[in-house]
């Protein structure tokens, strides 16, 4: 007879112990049975029930036992009965998720949201608890709040549905984010309120402030701003500065918000005097050097941070690789405050090893050789991450990071690890492009700057246009010798139509090639020499421009030059496409020596620079400036009019016409048609650009908006067209660049600010593609 055990085992749950044993029914287990289980397994009921069969039990341990069955959670209900000596639970399972809906929300992902019903055990499958969904409201609700989105409602229904499961359904209405209407700060007096408000990223409303969304609250951002507030005090002396309050207050329709910001600046403090504490290493006179800070000096906590960090620098340098150095203030009297530097070198430490991780297809030998850090030297913070630095600019590794790490047992050794993430460095292409200059243009290649994993260049080109078309093959060996010293020949065959160019009608064929060499003169600086040779064929149509015809009676149509190259370059661009931050300056000459059918020279100087304007480096300035001259010399009196300079044209000087500006040629007296442009043996080009972020574009790596003025000209010394500023053409307008999966695509409208009646101008100009 089945006697049930269940009302005796409730009550004992609730008052455990005040029934005496005496009273307690005992039997024996000689079996445990489970009645209702359908997803649980009877494993898990027994492994959390703590009755075994052969164990003596009254009803206070039943109820002890049941209890704790009931705490796992899987079951809604459970009663026991006793069959003679046979223990039968009786239970009822918590239903299962069968699915998951999210409905209306857009500020927050899906996907973040079901991450959050993950963590909190609400998974399609899984036991379904209602006080977990309950919770769960509230936590998504938070969010939204912390968005600003106080009307924001979610509403967690579950749908009861056969066969013990349930549906769950998440039904958001994400309301507005409330916008600022007044952001009051109390207790200022040595700042204005419009000081002070220009520090913070958050805004009252106004027509700006509402498109970029800066009078949307956020408490992140609230919080972001009170550390600017902080911060801003602290850097100017105000160390006692406190932000005693900040409240935030909502409408009633809650779509407006108002925040009161109570501060307490307290006095200005100035430095009254400096200290250097610790264990120095380096001489003291050395070390404070590099304390820019001086007693009398207004108190800056980022000065501090600043001094600090050179100090631990230093002391890296010399290889206490984990040197530390805490700055302390301590207030005096007369809002003066004490500055102490206590220095922690730590030990010196060694490289006992140089490892690198992720280089699948570059040998190991390519990256060592960049490595400026010695295995066995003294660890030097600064030679490491400018080794780092040298990876990087390889051009070969998408990303690169360097982790030193203490060697075991040891504390002056330490391994450097190098982890590299390679990334294609060869091309095999095919590429069509048009310009309004050249026309179509068709090209192929294949290239290969790490040629099998040595560090090699190798690239063979094809190029076919309206205006030109050639052929190349080129080698690199930027380490020829173990001291950098680069070595690379190039072979080239090219024929120009100048008439397709918009240039004096000629037709130019060149076949030549060349030998350079680098000499590396520190990690930015380079020293290049080279010779080469050239064969030009000049060809002209039936009514060549008179100068042509001039210097081919005098010099004959067929050339053998020989060159002699120099340049010298400084790069320190943070990107080798649409760079932000750094400058590059070149100055190159070539020569054509004396043995050569024409002597001359060509010397150039360039320089680009670019200074960021924000930390996020969207906005950027940039200035640009291209001058050449040459001439000839010898029994050469002017330099051949094939190797003039041209200006005008995308990537010169836009909204004139491309090789428009300077000299025009002379006609010949048959020829009725306008006078095309001839060039010159002097440009002068400069530019100046406001790079700004592309509108509706979050990808500023690819693609590059800026306003822009040019100036310049081409000047012609040997026919008497001196340089005159009054000549200087200028322009403006606004430009954009976009890397493509195709190519290069640039244009630019500008507007020819002070054109000459002969000047041809163009408003749109572009070009895609490029030639190689």
């Amino acid at each position: 007879m089945r006697r049930s055990l269940l009302s005796v085992a409730v009550g004992l749950m609730t008052a455990v112990g005040a029934v005496p044993a005496a009273l307690a029914d005992e039997f024996v287990v000689s079996d445990i049975e489970v009645e209702g289980l359908q997803r649980v397994s009877a494993g898990t009921v027994f492994g959390s029930f703590p009755v075994s069969i052969g164990e003596e039990i009254d009803e206070v341990a039943l109820a002890d036992a049941i209890k704790n069955l009931f705490q796992t959670g899987l079951f809604t209900d459970l009663s026991a009965s006793r069959d003679d000596n046979v223990l039968v639970l009786s239970v009822k399972e918590r239903p299962a998720i069968s699915s998951i809906d999210i409905e209306g929300n857009k500020a927050i992902e899906t996907e973040m949201l079901r991450e959050a019903l993950d963590s909190a055990g609400l998974q399609e499958g899984q036991v379904f608890k209602r006080a977990t969904l309950e919770r769960l409201e509230l936590e998504i609700l938070r969010s939204y709040v912390a968005q600003g989105r106080y009307n924001a409602r979610v509403k967690a229904t579950a749908e009861e549905l056969p066969r013990n499961r349930v549906a769950i359904k998440l039904d958001i209405n994400e309301g507005d984010v409330a916008s600022i209407r007044h952001i009051n700060v109390i207790g200022n007096d040595a700042f204005s309120d419009e000081q002070l408000l220009s520090l913070f990223e958050l805004e009252t409303s106004n027509w700006w402030s509402s498109i970029t969304s800066a009078d949307k609250y956020a408490r992140e951002r609230l919080s972001g701003d009170l550390e600017s507030l902080r911060s801003w005090y602290l850097d100017r002396g105000y160390i006692d500065f406190n932000v005693e309050s900040s409240q935030v207050s909502i409408s009633q329709d809650k779509k407006d918000v108002f925040i009161t910001i109570s501060i307490e600046e307290g006095p200005q403090y100035t430095v009254s005097d400096i200290n250097l504490r610790g264990d120095l290493i380096l001489k003291e006179s050395e070390l404070r050097e590099l304390i820019k800070m001086e007693p009398g000096d207004i108190f800056s906590r980022q000065e501090l941070t600043d001094t600090s960090e050179r100090l631990s620098r230093r002391l890296g340098r010399e290889g206490y690789t984990f040197a530390n150095v805490n700055a302390v203030p301590e207030t005096g009297d007369n809002n003066t405050a004490s500055v102490t530097f206590f220095v922690e070198p730590g030990n010196r430490a060694y490289v006992r090893r140089i490892n690198f991780n992720g280089n699948v297809s570059t040998r190991d030998e390519v990256l060592r050789q960049e490595m400026v850090q010695m295995e066995g030297a003294v660890a030097s913070t600064d030679l490491i991450e400018y080794s780092k630095t040298k990876l990087e600019r390889l051009g070969f590794f998408k990303t690169v990071d360097v982790e030193t790490v203490r060697v075991p047992g040891r504390d002056d050794q330490i391994d450097v690890n190098y982890s590299v993430e390679e990334q294609a460095t060869g091309s095999l292409s095919a590429s069509v492009g048009f310009s309004q200059t050249s026309g179509i243009i068709l090209g192929a290649s294949v290239s290969e700057n790490n040629f099998f994993g040595t560090g090699k260049r190798v690239s063979v080109g094809a190029n076919y246009s309206d205006s030109i078309k050639s052929a190349n093959f080129a080698y690199t060996d930027p380490y020829y010798t173990v001291d950098g010293v680069s070595r690379g020949f190039k072979l080239f065959a090219r024929e120009t139509d100048y008439e397709e160019e918009d240039i004096s009608s000629y037709l130019l064929d060149e076949i030549g090639g060349s030998l350079t060499f680098g000499y590396p003169i520190d990690s930015v600086t380079r020293l290049n020499f080279g010779v080469g040779y050239t064969n030009t064929s000049v060809q002209t149509n039936e009514y060549p421009a008179v100068e042509v015809q001039d210097f081919i009676d005098e010099n004959g149509d067929s050339y053998n030059t020989y060159y002699l190259t120099g340049s010298w370059n400084k790069n320190t661009l943070n990107r080798g496409v649409l760079p932000t931050d750094g400058f590059s300056h070149s100055i190159s000459l070539d020569v054509a020596v004396p043995g050569s059918d024409l002597t001359f020279y060509k010397l150039s100087h360039r320089t680009n620079f670019y200074q960021p304007i924000n930390e996020a480096e969207t906005w950027v300035f940039r200035a640009r400036t291209d001058i050449g001259y040459g001439d000839g010399y010898g029994d050469a009196s002017t330099m051949p009019f094939y190797e003039h300079f041209f200006a005008g044209g995308y990537g010169s000087v836009r909204g004139y016409e491309a090789n428009s500006l300077g000299p025009l040629a002379t006609n010949d007296p048959d020829d009725t048609s306008d006078p095309d442009p001839f060039g010159g043996n002097l440009l002068t080009e400069a530019s100046l650009e406001l790079i700004f972020p592309t509108p509706f574009a979050g990808d500023s790596r690819s693609m590059r908006t800026a306003f822009f003025l040019d100036a310049g000209q081409v000047f012609d010394t040997d026919r008497g067209y001196d340089p005159e500023l009054g000549e200087i053409r200028l322009s403006a307008g606004v430009g954009f660049q976009w890397i493509t999966a195709i190519g290069p695509l640039a244009f630019s409208l500008g507007k020819a600010l002070n054109p000459d009646d002969d000047d041809e101008t163009q408003v749109f100009q572009f070009s895609l593609g490029q030639s190689f």
